[in-house]
């Protein structure tokens, strides 16, 4: 915790103070931007930045040759892993990916590529998040890929398929290289020769990951997975070599039930959010090599341990949950089973990510007319996106809870939001800032609403960054040329 007596960093500090710009004036502009738009993260570039002086910085900045995707996340991105190299205990590694929709850009249509149903234009984009498992608390992001979809023949063969190095399946791989590369980096600097004692990374994917080539990988990097599997691929039972072949997810579903237990389902879509009680079960497997010759992977069998989620008793509408998870971490007991079961679970934040992007940082609403320009934007968007999830981490935290709030935030936004909630300006602990911050955003705070998410703190937040700037103009002197103004004493 930072002391009273030394100055707090703010987000655009802590998060870009590092860039390397080939310009100090550059790396003081991003770091401005970055507080700006911490902010105000919603809406379009002049809506973020209204003063046009600042809004022309900002272009200029983008245009420099220097500020690259690369250039700007990279900072944010040894930021996140220096946190994890100081974890004892298990950081999940979340991948997965998202479409982002530039269809409107229509001078950038050659230089994006389809999204969709093929009509769209924009990026395949690949995040991997850090997050703790207890707690689910968003430690930032270790890696972001923008993946420009190749323009194929509509008779490409598999083999062609298989040939080609821009085929989507392989960015799962470069993603885990990225991160590899970059957590090598880190401990270089750091002095460290490998993974500090007690650590443990895994990386966490859904459907899109499962493959043999994937899996082979992260067992060639010595990294853990766990993985949803889509695929009712051919398998050995047990890791002897010499064990029965049979189907993956019809094996699982011969087996029976080693546990259950009560599982909470976020709302998606039109789903709405329910608990439900689901059972478990797990079977030690071989995963046989890919047949296809142009398969990355080695020749030899996986040894990994497959595991069935569903609900025993499923609902009378809607879909039932069933899972089929694959992870080269071992499960030996139930406790086990459900460490893992757990660990993708959290795979839902990363799709909490994805929505403050889009809904919390307006990401497809930006307007370039070089792709050059855009990506590094992109990047910059998306280190605001990961504090969006933030605040619903700091409302979480019981450590915090019962500190003064001018700890984390502001003193003046904790005068501004205690005059709106109480009436009159007083301080604030960490607790009651957020829950005067959740109210602000629509969080009634009844017994059955629950916490509140990161969506309504950011409604809150946008509120408080509202009330702020009319406190601010209304301490604002009268013009002296006005009637009624202060007299002029020349």
């Amino acid at each position: 915790m930072v002391g009273t007596d030394v100055p707090r960093l703010t987000f655009g500090q802590e998060h870009f103070g590092e860039a390397y710009l080939a310009d100090d004036r550059r790396t003081r502009s991003l770091v401005d931007l970055a507080d700006r738009f911490r902010r105000h993260p919603h809406g379009t570039l002049p809506h973020k930045c209204k003063d046009p002086n600042t809004l022309r910085r900002c272009y200029d900045l983008m245009n420099a040759d220097a500020v690259t995707h690369e250039a700007v996340l990279a900072p944010h991105v040894q930021r996140t892993l220096r946190l994890v190299q100081q974890q004892r205990g298990v950081v999940l590694i979340l991948h997965d990916g998202s479409e982002l929709d530039y269809s409107g850009l229509t001078s950038l249509h050659e230089q994006l590529g389809q999204i969709g149903n093929g009509f769209g234009q924009g990026y395949e984009c690949l995040n991997s998040l850090a997050v703790l498992p207890e707690g689910r608390t968003v430690l930032g992001l270790v890696s972001q890929l923008l993946h420009v979809r190749p323009r194929v023949p509509q008779d490409e063969t598999r083999a062609q398929r298989r040939d080609r190095e821009d085929r989507e399946s392989l960015l799962w791989l470069k993603a885990v290289d990225a991160v590899a590369e970059a957590t090598r980096r880190c401990r270089r600097r750091l002095g460290l020769s490998g993974p500090p004692e007690g650590l443990l990374e895994i990386d966490v994917a859904d459907r899109g990951a499962d493959t043999f080539e994937f899996m082979d990988h992260e067992d060639l990097l010595a990294r853990k997975y766990v993985l949803r599997s889509k695929h009712d691929r051919r398998i050995r039972v047990g890791h002897g070599g010499d064990g029965p072949s049979a189907k993956l997810h019809e094996h699982l579903r011969t087996l029976p039930e080693r546990g259950r237990r009560l599982l909470s389902l976020p709302g998606r879509g039109e789903r709405a959010a329910r608990e439900t009680t689901v059972s478990v079960a797990w079977a030690a497997v071989e995963v046989p090599p890919s047949k296809e010759r142009r398969c990355q992977g080695r020749r030899q069998p996986l040894s990994a341990w497959a595991l069935r989620v569903w609900e025993a008793t499923p609902p009378a509408s809607g879909e039932a949950v069933e899972w089929f998870l694959l992870t080269n971490a071992p499960v030996e007991a139930a406790e086990g089973a459900w460490e893992k079961v757990d660990w993708y679970c959290c795979r839902w934040l990363i799709e909490e990510f994805h929505k403050a992007q889009k809904t919390g940082c307006s990401i497809e609403d930006l307007q370039f007319e070089k792709a050059a320009r855009l990506r590094p934007m992109i990047a910059l968007l998306s280190v605001a996106a990961t504090t969006l999830l933030g605040l619903r981490d700091l409302s979480r935290d019981a450590g915090l809870r019962d500190l003064p709030a001018t700890e984390v935030v502001d003193e003046e936004q904790v005068e501004v939001l205690s005059g709106w909630r109480y009436g009159r300006r007083r301080g604030l602990t960490v607790g009651e800032f957020f829950r005067a911050l959740a109210r602000l955003g629509g969080h009634q705070g009844r017994r059955g609403d629950g916490e509140p998410g990161w969506l309504v703190l950011w409604r809150g937040w946008a509120d408080l960054q509202r009330l702020v700037a009319g406190a601010r103009a209304a301490r604002c002197p009268k013009d002296a040329s006005l009637p009624g103004g202060p007299p002029n004493t020349g």
